[in-house]
């Protein structure tokens, strides 16, 4: 099983440590996020000098804060440092992220990621002939005069609206759902085979690489409440997210949401159904974890599952996940 790890705030090791530890565990990749706090390009840019054939990538950088040109020089760059090892997860993130911390407008989210994702193809070379400036008039974005690098990249796109799994499907190598239900993730790709198939693409050779929270405890309820607390953060903060959830679990997912936004974090806790633990994470003790996650990812179509320790966890709940799921 082609399993990645997600790094987390719950280790105290740093990322790179993390990643050469993850490398001796068998783990096929690390993911960074970023939001605030480091930059995931600078700590990428480590792991790839100190690991030999991990897979690395950015789960997800965001398509507002650092131009398509940026994000290409990035790619560019992350891939001659790893030795073409790195892959670009993008995503549109949420308005309270893109507004209050970079202080952009979340204006058109879906078509944004749509002309970022062509530009970084076209920057890198993916869809540029050799020598060939980049010549690009978008409705948002607009590039020209400037060569390709002519270093192709993978590039996933966490799209979660049908909208942005159009972007998958129209554009992308991989896709990285977060906050579908398992049990509705095959109907959700459909929407991403059919944009596939218009653009004359095979959906099958899309990587689906959803995030999996996994807490990993002896003790269950330990478990259980950290995928809980997880799942209630995600649904409280973003529409997307909870519209996500919704697909199965409407109410419950409005229930979370009204809680977390009307400041009762215990109560949107509590709002998140044994049903949602289930269908939305690993919850488990260290002897049916592993099981837990193939049985996930038999069942679902999964190619990649990258596995998220909530961040709630504590050192040793990060331990026994990491060793628990490790694919060594």
């Amino acid at each position: 099983m082609d399993v990645g790890l997600m790094t987390a705030a719950g280790s105290d090791a740093d990322p790179a440590t993390t990643a050469v530890r993850a490398e001796n565990l068998g783990y096929d990749a690390v993911w960074v996020g970023e939001l605030w706090g480091e930059s995931s390009v600078v700590q990428l840019a480590e792991m790839a000098t100190r690991t030999d054939d991990l897979a690395l990538g950015s789960a997800i950088l965001n398509v507002y804060s650092r131009s398509p040109a940026v994000l290409a020089m990035t790619a560019a760059s992350l891939q001659r440092a790893s030795s073409g090892r790195f892959t670009l997860g993008l995503g549109t993130s949420t308005p309270k992220a893109v507004e209050d911390l970079h202080g952009l407008s979340f204006d058109r989210p879906v078509r944004r990621a749509h002309e970022t994702i062509e530009l970084v193809r076209a920057f890198t070379g993916e869809t540029t002939d050799s020598g060939e400036p980049v010549d690009y008039d978008g409705e948002l974005l607009s590039a020209a005069d400037f060569p390709a690098l002519e270093s192709p990249v993978p590039i996933y796109h966490a799209g979660l609206g049908p909208a942005n799994r159009r972007v998958v499907g129209r554009l992308c190598d991989g896709w990285i759902p977060h906050n579908i239900p398992f049990s509705r993730l095959e109907d959700a790709f459909e929407e991403v085979a059919a944009a596939a198939r218009k653009r004359e693409r095979e959906p099958d050779d899309i990587t689906i690489a959803p995030y999996v929270p996994a807490a990993v405890s002896e003790d269950p309820d330990e478990a259980r409440e950290l995928v809980r607390r997880h799942v209630a953060y995600y649904v409280g903060s973003g529409e997307g997210y909870r519209n996500a959830v919704a697909m199965a679990y409407p109410e419950a997912a409005q229930r979370v949401a009204d809680a977390w936004r009307g400041g009762d974090k215990r109560g949107a806790t509590e709002a998140v159904t044994e049903a949602m633990v289930e269908d939305l994470g690993v919850a488990a003790t260290p002897e049916n974890a592993r099981d837990r996650l193939e049985t996930l990812v038999a069942e679902t179509g999964i190619d990649h599952p990258i596995v998220v320790v909530p961040d709630p966890a504590d050192e040793s709940v990060w331990e026994t996940t990491i060793e628990a799921l490790a694919p060594a």
